[in-house]
């Protein structure tokens, strides 16, 4: 492979990662509230609801607050994940080229979660400010005692003017733990497409041949939606810890929780086991789907672009 056509490669890499995320949080972002309004509830705070449940809350959200508060920080979100998702495959993709030997070597699973690793931890550098702000956003209810922030460009202004520079940088050691999540779909992901790949060569006795003549969508939903969910069981904790971390401070400006060893203590002594794992069940209904939107996107949109550089 030349060089330009490396580089042709990265960025079709980045175009469908980034298409991809903004279909999957355009669908999926009233669970990503709910969620998120779980997961920092620790039954001790005064200026959030209490749900039930996830319909009680989708419910709830929708009489009290409307549409509006269902998708409460959408801008960001969808900023976040846009951005997010394109420099992840973009650095994914950059990073296999290189361990790969710009494809002359066959990746081990190690490899793989090696790449995707240093994927995350870059893209989590580059957006944790935008995560700060869509959190405090989707945090947003009438039992808030604080002045709301209008948008996001007053959210940015007002930690900028409140809290300075560090704000925007609140969770990011939890962040960079969570580079594990990506780094766990995308070897799950790899390794299982790779399984399903020889599975059906060897059914239809044909050698190798591209991913994009041997799977379809329904292959790239079920395989999305199988990484996502061994990912979300083995690092939700975390997500739990950078929520807890990002609310806003109360109105005399100290936040919550000091740092993460605070949110761990706290989260143990007061909730158990159990409360490292509040929201779970919306993340999972939002994510296994949403994963399964991403890679089917993904990868017919970059079947695409191959598609059009070989006939171009």
């Amino acid at each position: 492979m030349s060089a330009l056509d490396r580089r042709k490669w990265e960025w079709e890499n980045a175009t469908a990662g980034a298409i991809a995320g903004f279909a999957t949080v355009a669908a999926m972002h009233p669970l990503d509230v709910v969620r998120t309004r779980f997961a920092v509830n620790d039954g001790r705070l005064t200026n959030l609801p209490t749900y039930k449940n996830t319909a009680h809350a989708i419910f709830t959200i929708t009489r009290l607050e409307g549409l509006r508060g269902l998708y409460a920080g959408f801008y960001p979100a969808v900023l976040g994940s846009t951005v997010s998702w394109g420099l992840y495959f973009f650095f994914y993709g950059r990073a296999k080229q290189r361990y790969s030997k710009n494809g002359t070597q066959k990746l081990s699973p190690g490899l793989h979660l090696a790449s995707a690793a240093e994927a995350g931890a870059l893209v989590s550098l580059c957006t944790n400010p935008i995560w700060v702000i869509k959190t405090r956003l989707q945090l947003e209810t009438p039992l808030h005692q604080t002045r709301p922030y209008s948008g996001l460009y007053d959210a940015l202004r007002t930690i900028l003017k409140e809290e300075g520079w560090s704000a925007l940088y609140r969770g990011i050691a939890p962040s960079l733990f969570l580079v594990s999540h990506g780094a766990v779909q995308f070897m799950v992901y790899e390794e299982l497409r790779k399984f399903v790949v020889e599975f059906k060569c060897k059914e239809s006795n044909k050698n190798l041949g591209s991913d994009a003549k041997l799977l379809d969508s329904v292959d790239y939903a079920v395989l999305g939606a199988s990484s996502k969910l061994a990912a979300i069981l083995m690092t939700y904790p975390f997500q739990v810890i950078r929520a807890r971390l990002q609310q806003r401070p109360n109105r005399d400006g100290i936040p919550r929780y000091m740092d993460s060893w605070h949110v761990v203590k706290e989260t143990a002594r007061f909730e158990g086991f159990r409360g490292f794992y509040k929201g779970i069940t919306p993340s999972i209904l939002k994510n296994l789907p949403a994963a399964s939107i991403t890679f089917v996107v993904y990868e017919n949109v970059l079947n695409l672009l191959r598609l059009k550089r070989r006939n171009d």
